[in-house]
Formats: structure tokens, C-alpha cells, sequence
């Protein structure tokens, strides 16, 4: 009896989990997991607040949610449902990201200790019932559809890598493909081999079942020369995903670039290129470049300029090319991290948007203030970069103020900073010339740009001048223009200035604490007018 009852307190002990594990690599409704200690917090990446997208690191919602610290420890995880909007907020020093849906969620708590505690180990008083526990089966022919992407391999075929190591490389590639789940609904995948000329080995289009690409990947022949890594790049983004060759409209691009060493040519011109097209740049270095090696290195940098952001997420470092089998999981991970793609064209990291600001004396500064906090509000839920969205607000009365222009930021810290900093003019209305001024000085600058642009009127009155004309000049131009009236603003005057349909892009609130609510709305609004431009 003591045996079996030591047997059942251990089969309960909390499972090890690393910092990447996500609530997806989960398949128990509720779990007990311990997080290690000291998990670097720029690798959680948390979606939502309190429930959190399946997709989220355990132990970074953990650590955002105060179930646990960064010295790790016991966490109790529990399966939900999925839902939509998942909510952005800055807690215990991780900001958690904004996610309009997913398909499904988990909640953490902390696990409290029973008479285990003498032996270190901690009893789930929660099990499911004992039917048969739900099973997260896999369609093998739809794949995983909480991995869509479009993924060209782009692997090393130089004298850098030789035959034996290009086998190698071959094999982790083969197993990173049949980890991703590739199927009709899920991710597809296509090999480019860089070596002297690039050779594009086959299409996203030839084929969508893993079993298919495995055999595909080894029968790949080696083909020597020189790395010339920046040329194969530079082809691979240009020539790979069209729709002809199998890219979908909407999928994430990526090119994964596996290099042995350095390369032979500049990859600087080539990551800028693969931006300029929306595909999302990785770099798989193995075997870095030793001290004597880099003087035949052209830019040792390299890396850093070709990722799609140099912020960590998009390089990824093996030490050789043998036991590479642990490396497999932590990759396709990533690849898997939608919401990171910043390079891919979104309507989060596509848009410019203006904020034109009524500082007239009947709003007051107190309503001012909640102006101030809307706008920031609205900000918060796109990727403002120096290759994403862009931020800029005026503020008007009889005269305009430009607060900050569209090249000024380029980080959502700053851009949330200088909203707080703007003063309160006080003075009269005059929209119409506010809309003009805006148009001409802060969307002209862009207006050759490959965002789309957006203008948000926010007003609580009458205007003294004529708000037809400048908005219809405004959207003439290739401005979206939606109206957000307060308290006294006249119906027909924020219809006047909104973009067909008027209905859809106009706004009223009686109170100015209303602006909070319109927030979802305004935010859905624009991913509408974003998406229906690129059908």
C-alpha cells in the first residue's frame, strides 16, 4: 500500500517545462508544471491578461500573471476555451500582446502544497473527471492550422558546409518540417538551395503532406561553390512567393536561411529586399566564423542585418550541426509565433495613422485628457516600428500644432510618451482647415509610402469653417477618414467628413468616457479598410 501510494504521489509531481514551452505543447485539461529559473523575459511572449492564447509561454504568463517570479517554481495549468481579443497589458516587467483570436487558452495559478511538501512534491487537487479526457487530435491532411505560413528553407549547398555536414543539415531540416504539422490548412514549405547560384529545389505548391517533403528533402543533391547567401536571399524573397508558385494570400512569408560559417556576398541589400516584399527573415547560424575567419567576412554584422528585426527573436545559433535534435522544437516555435512576424504586411504593421485632435475650449482639460488616453489606447494595438505602423497627432483649434509627425518615433514606448506630453491649447473650431493642414503636412510627406493611410477626426462641436471639401480632398489624396464626435459634435458634419460606407466610419459618444468603448470597434475598423484594399 505504501509503495502504490508513493507510486500515485509521484505520477502527480509537477513536469519540468522550459522557458519556450507554450500551452499548446500541453495535452492534460489541467497540468502542474515547474518553470526554471531565470528565463530571459524578452523570450516570453504572452498574449492576453489573465486568460492567455495557447500560443503564450506558461511560465511568461506565469511570471506576467504573479503566480510565480523569475527564480521559476510550481505552476497549476488549466485548458480553456479560445476566444477573441485578448487584451495587452504591462505586468511583473512582461508586456503581454494584443491578439484578436485564437483557438484555444489556459489559466495559471499557483499550486498549493499538501502533506507533499516533506518529500518537495505537489499533489493536483483538480484532475479531470474520469471519463475520457478530451484529445487534441491532428487532421495529418489539413495540418496544423495554428501554424499558418508560407516557409521557404533556404539551405547551405557551398564548399563552406561540404557533403557530410550538408546531409546533416538536410536531416534537421527534414525534422523541423514534420514538427510543424505541414498540411492543406497548415504551414507549406519549399527548399532553396544558395550555394553559387541559387537553385529554388521545389515550390510551397509541390507539395503539402510531410511525408512528401521529408522524402523531397533527401533527395537533394549537394552543389557546391561559394556561400553566396545574399544573392540567394535576394531571390528567394523576390522569385518565391507568388501566388503561382503556392504563396496564399495573408499567410505569414518566411525565409529560414541556414548558413554554415559566413557568407561569400553582402546579405544588407538582400534583408532590405525581403522587408520591402513582407517576408519574415531567420537566420540559423551554425559554426560562427572563428577569429582568423573573419577577416574573409564582408560585413560581420551580417546577421544583423539580414534578420527582419534585430531584436533577438529572428537569429538562432547552433553550435555544430551534430546532436541538433533539441534545437528542433525551440524553432519551430518561433516559426509558429504569428504575432512576431513583423515583417509580414499586416493591418497591425502596414498603416500610418493620424490623430487630429479638437483642443477647443469647450472640451476642457480634464476630457482632454481622455481624449489623450483613447488615442494612446488605439496605438498600443499596432507594431509601431521603423518598417511597421507609424503614429502621428495634430491638435487644432482656429490654428494647428502638429505634436509629433509620422518620422518622428519609431518605437511604441516613444509614440505612447509623446501622446502623454501633449499640452491643451484651448481656442476655437476650425476643422476644415485642420483637415487641409494635416493632409498637406503630415500625410504628404508619405503619400508615395507602402502604408495605408488613415485619418481619425476627433471633435466635440460645431466647426466654424466647411469640413466637406478638405475631407473629401483628404480621400481623394488616399486617406481612410473616420469621424470620432463627443457630446455636441452635429451627426451630419461627422458623417460629411468619414469615408464611404459613412456608417461604418462614423463614431458619437454622448460622454467623453465612452471614447474607451470604441476602442475594439475603431481598431476592427481599420483592419476592415486594410484587408478589403488588398483584395
Amino acid at each position: 500500500d505504501i509503495i502504490l501510494i508513493l507510486v500515485l504521489l509521484f505520477s502527480l509531481a509537477p513536469t519540468a517545462v522550459t522557458c519556450f514551452t507554450r500551452g499548446l505543447d500541453l495535452r492534460k485539461q489541467i497540468e502542474d508544471v515547474i518553470c526554471p529559473a531565470n528565463c530571459p523575459l524578452w523570450q516570453f511572449y504572452v498574449f492576453g491578461n489573465g486568460v492567455y492564447a495557447s500560443l503564450s509561454s506558461i511560465c511568461g504568463a506565469a511570471i506576467h500573471r504573479g503566480v510565480i517570479t523569475s527564480a521559476g517554481g510550481a505552476v497549476r495549468v488549466q485548458t480553456l476555451p479560445g476566444q477573441e481579443n485578448y487584451p495587452a497589458v504591462n505586468a511583473n516587467g512582461i508586456q503581454s500582446q494584443v491578439l484578436t483570436r485564437w483557438t484555444s487558452s489556459f489559466s495559471v495559478t499557483g499550486i498549493k502544497n499538501t502533506a507533499l511538501e516533506s518529500v518537495g512534491r505537489s499533489v493536483s487537487t483538480a484532475r479531470p473527471s474520469t471519463g475520457k479526457k478530451p484529445k487534441k487530435t491532428l487532421d495529418k491532411k489539413a495540418g496544423n492550422k495554428d501554424c499558418k505560413a508560407d516557409i521557404a528553407f533556404l539551405i547551405d549547398g557551398s564548399y563552406n558546409i561540404g557533403q557530410r555536414r550538408f546531409n546533416l543539415q538536410k536531416n534537421f531540416v527534414g525534422k523541423v518540417a514534420v514538427m510543424l504539422g505541414i498540411g492543406t490548412e497548415g504551414p507549406h514549405v519549399g527548399v532553396v538551395q544558395a550555394s553559387e547560384h541559387p537553385k529554388i529545389e521545389f515550390y510551397l505548391k509541390n507539395f503539402t503532406a510531410a511525408k512528401e517533403v521529408l522524402f523531397a528533402i533527401k533527395e537533394l543533391g549537394f552543389r557546391g561553390g561559394n556561400s553566396n547567401t545574399g544573392k540567394a536571399l535576394k531571390h528567394t524573397a523576390q522569385k518565391f512567393f507568388s501566388l503561382e508558385n503556392g504563396a496564399r494570400k495573408g499567410i505569414p512569408k518566411i525565409i529560414v536561411v541556414f548558413l554554415d560559417g559566413w557568407p561569400s556576398d553582402d546579405l544588407e541589400e538582400a534583408g532590405i529586399v525581403a522587408r520591402e516584399f513582407g517576408v519574415n527573415v531567420f537566420i540559423v547560424s551554425v559554426a560562427k566564423p572563428t577569429t582568423e575567419e573573419l577577416g574573409m567576412v564582408q560585413d560581420i554584422g551580417f546577421v544583423d542585418k539580414a534578420v527582419c528585426r534585430n531584436n533577438g527573436f529572428f537569429s538562432y545559433q547552433m553550435p555544430t550541426w551534430f546532436g541538433t535534435t533539441k534545437y528542433v522544437k525551440p524553432l519551430v516555435q518561433k516559426l509558429c509565433s504569428h504575432e512576431q512576424m513583423f515583417c509580414s504586411k499586416t493591418c497591425y504593421n502596414s498603416v500610418n495613422i493620424a490623430f487630429l485632435i479638437d483642443g477647443s475650449s469647450s472640451v476642457g482639460d480634464n476630457n482632454f485628457r481622455l481624449v489623450l488616453e483613447f488615442i494612446s489606447n488605439v496605438a498600443k494595438a499596432f507594431e509601431i516600428s521603423d518598417i511597421g505602423s507609424k503614429i502621428a497627432a495634430v491638435q487644432f483649434t482656429y490654428d494647428q500644432r502638429t505634436e509629433f509627425s509620422f518620422t518622428d518615433y519609431n518605437t511604441k514606448e516613444e509614440v505612447l510618451s509623446a501622446i502623454r506630453n501633449i499640452r491643451y491649447m484651448s481656442g476655437g473650431t476650425a476643422t476644415g482647415d485642420a483637415i487641409t493642414f494635416t493632409t498637406r503636412n503630415v500625410f504628404g510627406p508619405v503619400k508615395d509610402g507602402a502604408n495605408k493611410n488613415f485619418l481619425f477626426v476627433l471633435t466635440d462641436g460645431q466647426s466654424y469653417d466647411d469640413v466637406r471639401g478638405p475631407a473629401a480632398a483628404a480621400q481623394k489624396a488616399g486617406i481612410t477618414v473616420f469621424s470620432v464626435g463627443v457630446a455636441w459634435a452635429p451627426l451630419d458634419d461627422l458623417k460629411d467628413m468619414a469615408s464611404e460606407p459613412r456608417e461604418s466610419h462614423t463614431f458619437f459618444t454622448r460622454e467623453f468616457t465612452g471614447l474607451e468603448l470604441l476602442v475594439p470597434d475603431i481598431i476592427r475598423g481599420i483592419c476592415k479598410d486594410f484587408l478589403d484594399s488588398k483584395q
